[in-house]
């Protein structure tokens, strides 16, 4: 990130814009992330990211892509807000007199910025995964069905259909968790969430600054908006791919239904064990091209919002406050 310090007001404007355009853009890659991470061996659905997101269209229309978005649409503001100005905050103090970061000091600026964004990054993920999950679920079980009226009897196969059930919505999800589980349902899969995120930031945050500092003529002057661009799908690309293993991790424990035959997971170690000895150590990289094509652009646009600096044009539109 550029050390060059704005106001706190328009960092938050910043990432907030960042982060709804670069989710709009990159929302269907995301979901089909979600539900080839979540697939076991048993019954599998989709073979590929084209696969899913085809038969997602054909199965639950257009629409069906970006199920779960107005959760990651509404709560990606304060999450982008926060990770960017938290790692500038983090930069800022961590400078001695203005003076170039070293390094260890960039990681650990990540660091703190990574740790202060799963405030909101946690219930957010956990809503938007059952909400993209639940495509994928519902599919199985109509998948199931007609193998067992293949295989048996009328009677038996009318006992296999599965009931009709609605669709949860987020507000559903979220009475329910707050209800049986309490503020602590929104936060399962929190462990996590800082194993994914935290090593993410670290990696991120030093990455691209160096990256963008390489697209700068002059140390006192903005690197071009493309090399903003360019420098965050790397560094962004890079990072998504280092913590994948983590990301599958959180993605099956944060899941609260399952589908036919799929295991189910008491913690961190229970997870990782079970994945390791039952889909081998590939499965930890489930997705992770979907991820890594969904981290680039949504880092790359992020960067240059955040960059170009559309909040200060207008926070410089408002009326000035009379002294």
């Amino acid at each position: 990130m550029a050390d060059k310090q704005i106001s706190l007001p328009a960092k938050l404007i910043n990432g907030g814009i960042a982060g709804l355009i670069g989710v709009t853009c990159v929302f269907p890659i995301d979901l089909a992330k979600t539900r080839l991470q979540n697939q076991q061996n048993g019954q599998r659905m989709y073979s590929s990211l084209s696969d899913c997101l085809i038969k997602t269209i054909r199965s639950e229309g257009y629409f069906g892509m970006y199920r779960g978005a107005a959760v990651n649409l509404t709560l990606v503001t304060p999450e982008k807000a926060i990770k960017l100005a938290a790692n500038d905050f983090f930069r800022h103090h961590l400078s001695k007199d203005g003076k170039k970061l070293t390094l260890l000091r960039e990681m650990l600026a990540g660091c703190g910025a990574g740790t202060c964004q799963v405030i909101v990054t946690t219930p957010m993920e956990m809503l938007k995964i059952q909400l993209q999950d639940a495509g994928r679920i519902e599919a199985q079980k109509k998948l199931m069905a007609a193998q067992a009226q293949l295989s048996s009897s009328p009677a038996a196969a009318a006992a296999a259909e599965p009931a009709v059930e609605r669709r949860p919505t987020a507000t559903q999800i979220t009475r329910e968790l707050l209800r049986s589980k309490g503020i602590a349902g929104l936060y399962k899969g929190l462990g996590a969430t800082l194993l994914r995120d935290v090593p993410f930031s670290i990696v991120y945050f030093p990455l691209f600054a160096n990256l963008n500092k390489l697209g700068q003529k002059d140390p006192n002057v903005k690197a071009p908006f493309y090399v903003s661009f360019l420098s965050g799908c790397v560094a962004g690309s890079t990072a998504a791919v280092a913590v994948n293993p983590c990301d599958v991790i959180k993605t099956r424990l944060q899941s609260l239904q399952r589908g036919v035959n799929e295991d189910t997971y008491s913690g961190i170690l229970d997870c990782t064990k079970k994945i390791w000895q039952r889909e081998g150590p590939t499965a930890f990289f489930k997705g992770a091209y979907c991820r890594a094509l969904v981290i680039a652009p949504l880092f790359g646009i992020a960067q240059v919002v955040y960059f170009v600096g559309i909040a200060e044009f207008l926070l410089d539109l408002l009326p000035k406050r009379r002294a």
